[in-house]
């Protein structure tokens, strides 16, 4: 039996890994702390809300007394860390959020943990992040665990420091954990803000579907469910004290996805192929606009076995369905 506190439950990754948690270990407890921010939407767990595994707490992660009487109460051995500030337009308009959220939220959750785990045994802190702090690559290479850390925006800033917040913690107190660092993740219900849920809703509404500069920006994309299976396999079996890229072998520019995107929504919707290619609109390219990211998986595949299972194309078919 584990008694896990999951953070940031309510939002797009979150709610998809705690559906995947609660049925699959009924025997774990399993407690989901969500401020149910803007992009929080806990309608995503109505299915698991009256399982007797799963209870949800409204509150802050920086609350420091509410995450110690979490931590007391349910008796919690791991904290697997998913509340973040996390788009990166609103980092560059709002630093100071993503600061006190990412940096000092997480800051919050290892001071109470270090506090609460006298006896740190078969304990975890396992600390979700992103690609996005080692910076950008060229048109060649691909992020792996040893990539020197180079982010160029607020919000990789502020997962870079969460992650050195996280080791610091390890080194200096002991504190066991892990992190994984994934790529951009796609999938059903995720909020509009993001490019993918947003083109296909601009395409819905018959609007225009906005891409930054000349849309040249590449990106590796992993299906949310082939993320949550990477999770679970990481939290269950991946050792104190390492760190897993998790990419969905998918890269593709920005542009070429929305065309992608337009041919299987303009089906969907049954009009003419490619018909709502008209509505992309070239807008200006936004600070600090990271050129590529790729990551190898290379470690994850050969210590845990896990790859990737759900192709490109048949996961865009599925995300799409969805929202249309």
């Amino acid at each position: 039996m584990k008694n896990i506190l999951v953070t940031g439950g309510a939002g797009f990754i979150g709610s998809h890994l705690l559906k995947h948690f609660v049925n699959k270990y009924p025997d774990y407890n399993i407690v989901n702390l969500d401020i149910l921010s803007y992009a929080a939407n806990i309608s995503r767990l109505e299915q698991i809300s009256s399982f007797k595994n799963y209870k949800f707490i409204k509150g802050d992660i920086n609350d420091q007394d509410l995450v110690k009487k979490i931590l007391l109460d349910y008796k919690i051995d791991s904290v697997i860390n998913l509340a973040a500030e996390s788009h990166v337009d609103n980092s560059i308009k709002n630093p100071n959020k993503f600061a006190v959220v990412n940096i000092l939220g997480t800051l919050n959750l290892l001071n109470a943990c270090n506090s609460y785990w006298v006896n740190k045994k078969d304990k975890l802190f396992y600390h979700i992040s992103t690609d996005e702090v080692y910076g950008e690559l060229g048109k060649d290479g691909k992020f792996n665990e040893q990539t020197p850390y180079n982010p160029k925006s607020p919000y990789s800033a502020s997962k870079a420091s969460s992650d050195h917040l996280v080791r610091a913690f390890f080194h200096t107190y002991g504190l066991p954990f892990i992190i994984s660092n994934c790529s951009n993740n796609y999938g059903p219900d995720q909020h509009d803000e993001k490019l993918i849920p947003l083109t296909i809703k601009k395409i819905k509404e018959n609007e225009k579907i906005p891409i930054y500069g000349d849309g040249m920006n590449i990106r590796d994309w992993i299906f949310v469910e082939d993320h949550v299976d990477a999770i679970d396999k990481i939290f269950h079996y991946g050792e104190i004290g390492e760190t897993f890229n998790i990419g969905g072998e998918n890269e593709i520019n920005n542009l070429e996805l929305v065309k992608k995107i337009i041919d299987i929504a303009d089906n969907i919707l049954k009009r003419p192929k490619g018909s709502s290619t008209k509505l992309i609109s070239f807008v200006k390219d936004r600070k600090g606009h990271d050129f590529r990211y790729a990551i190898d998986n290379s470690k994850i595949s050969k210590i845990l076995g896990w790859q990737p299972q759900t192709s490109f194309s048949d996961g865009l078919i599925k995300t799409i369905r969805s929202y249309i």
